[in-house]
């Protein structure tokens, strides 16, 4: 039976880091801790690299980087004032061919 839509979609199963360390000590015979251990690890050095400017590129997910956007003149809605929004960084990820084909 098709969905009306009104009703909500279900939400999806969220995987943390937690998920991810004990499938990979499942699959390679390690420890739950010493798993979590190698992602907590990897997890501070992709942030590290970010932080320096650095692009992270993992073969069949993606491409991590850093953007900067300027400072700009924006309004505010509600009463159209101008207001000024600041300088930012935000963190871009660009998805592998693999991963979207994939999906």
């Amino acid at each position: 039976m098709a969905k009306n839509a009104t009703e909500k979609a279900a939400t999806p199963a969220t995987i943390t880091l937690k998920h991810l360390a004990a499938a990979l000590a499942e699959d390679h015979e390690l420890s739950k801790k010493k798993s979590e251990e190698i992602l907590t690890d990897m997890v501070g050095r992709i942030t590290k690299h970010l932080q320096d400017g650095e692009r992270i590129r993992i073969v069949g997910l993606g491409i991590l980087q850093v953007r900067t956007s300027a400072a700009r003149t924006g309004r505010n809605p509600a009463t159209g004032e101008p207001i000024e929004i600041k300088a930012s960084k935000k963190v871009a990820f660009r998805p592998a061919k693999e991963l979207k084909e994939a999906i």
